[in-house]
């Protein structure tokens, strides 16, 4: 209950017009810092940054494929009839020479999977900071809000004990009263609804950022946006990274076509085996019984007749890539509509803000000769109480008109591809996806190294500081 009070009291400060340097503490939360700790604690950014990682080792396993393989084998068998034993330990070489580039054509696919996938991360950032940036927002409105319900309670009841203290004298009657006390009612009803929807905000907070508010000292100036609409669709067209995800996705998918067709080609392997092998007729093994022996040998495999099945994964191909490039059409139009939106609402927040402006400036002025009017006896309670409701509403609508500006500018940055670590120059450790891939993409024969536990360290330091 501390907490909440000191938090109400603060957005009454701000419902007032002071200052954010004066009112509120070294320690308050900025916005660009909320943003900096939603994208350190992310779960979210983490588990992908793990997911990419997945995406790495299979290009790691595509190189694999071209390189020979070397395998021991030993055997050993007993002849329980003729009491006899036979062992050997031969170690095999197998080397693909010709696929038809099937394999290289798998390793340029799950190459251009691992840009994919490293761009559905930039595009999962942006999401994660546009997340914070809501949750900042929504508290930020909602303890202004109660700030505005506060000062409107306090006005009420003061209204109330003046129409009590004039009945009291015979200047007001019993209505006028009743009027003040249900206005009143009124007021403590939205004042709660105010503090619950605050308490919502929070905890939409705590999911978004991985913490509770510590108070909030602002948003700060408008972040910088593309000056026209053009240039932000532009920009949404051609560089937001869901679109080159998808990009990247289709060059995949053409090679998996290529692929595809390289398995109606002939493949040629060279196999060499070198071996030991002996039998023991009476149990115990001489020198006459070891043999040893090497081959080394080419072998061709052509598909003649598979029931179709090399057709049908062509065919396949082909449809995969067709689908993912209606993907990218659709993603393209999806970006286009939310710059458009956000363009939109940045207008709209721009001019119900001046018409916000005007219209308390007005209000304020009705109130004020209301007042008077109304200890002139020329107008009554209830004159007075809509005056005041109508600066209220003035307020509120400012306040949502403002968080609604802010809103919209950072939607479009999202819109547009700018809404990042890098383009916000945020001060947190970016992480580097190309990391893990620079490490272990050629297929070392090591499952551990000392640059693999440095950057398990870098990435568990960004996910926990």
């Amino acid at each position: 209950m501390a907490v909440q009070w000191i938090v109400r009291s603060k957005a009454a400060i701000w419902a007032l017009g002071l200052s954010f340097a004066v009112a509120m503490p070294v320690q308050a939360d900025g916005l660009r810092q909320v943003m900096a700790d939603a994208y350190r604690h992310s779960n979210l950014l983490e588990q992908n940054r793990y997911l990419l990682r997945v995406q790495d080792e299979g290009v790691a396993q595509a190189v694999a494929q071209l390189r020979p393989v070397l395998t021991f084998v030993a055997t050993m068998n007993r002849d329980i009839i003729n009491n006899t034993s036979n062992a050997s330990a031969s170690l095999v070489l197998e080397y693909l020479l010709y696929d038809g580039g099937a394999r290289r054509f798998a390793i340029e696919a799950a190459e251009e999977t691992v840009l994919a996938t490293r761009e559905q991360l930039v595009s999962l950032e942006q999401q994660v900071l546009l997340d914070a940036v809501t949750a900042y927002m929504n508290v930020w409105r909602d303890m202004q809000i109660v700030g505005v319900r506060e000062r409107n309670v306090r006005v009420i009841t003061q209204q109330l004990r003046a129409a009590q203290d004039r009945f009291e004298v015979g200047e007001d009657t019993r209505t006028d009263v009743a009027q003040a006390e249900a206005q009143l009612a009124t007021a403590r009803s939205q004042l709660a609804a105010a503090q619950g929807a605050l308490d919502i905000s929070r905890e939409l907070f705590n999911l978004a950022v991985g913490r509770y508010p510590n108070g909030l000292s602002g948003p700060g100036s408008l972040p910088n946006v593309p000056r026209t609409e053009a240039a932000a669709h532009a920009l949404a067209r051609q560089e937001h990274p869901s679109v080159r995800a998808l990009q990247h996705e289709v060059t995949a998918a053409e090679l998996g076509i290529e692929q595809a067709r390289a398995g109606v080609r002939p493949q040629i392997s060279l196999e060499g085996r070198l071996s030991e092998s002996f039998t023991d007729p009476v149990q115990i093994p001489g020198a006459d019984n070891w043999n040893s022996s090497g081959t080394i040998g080419l072998t061709l495999t052509q598909p003649i007749y598979r029931g179709g099945q090399l057709l049908s994964l062509e065919r396949q191909s082909r449809a995969q890539a067709a689908a993912v490039r209606s993907s990218l059409n659709q993603q393209v139009r999806l970006n286009l509509q939310a710059v458009g939106n956000a363009w939109a609402g940045m207008e709209i927040a721009n001019a119900q803000i001046q018409a916000a402006d005007q219209r308390i400036e007005a209000a304020e002025l009705a109130f004020r000769g209301v007042q008077e009017e109304a200890s002139l006896g020329a107008r009554t309670t209830l004159d007075v109480l809509d005056a005041e409701q109508d600066v209220l509403d003035a307020r509120i609508s400012r306040i949502q008109a403002q968080t609604d500006l802010y809103l919209s500018c950072y939607q479009l940055l999202a819109a547009a591809g700018l809404m990042t670590v890098e383009n916000l120059h945020l001060n947190v450790p970016e992480y580097d996806p190309a990391a893990y891939a620079d490490l272990f993409s050629n297929a070392p024969s090591r499952v551990n190294s000392p640059q693999g536990e440095q950057l398990d360290s870098m990435l568990e330091r960004i996910g926990r500081d």
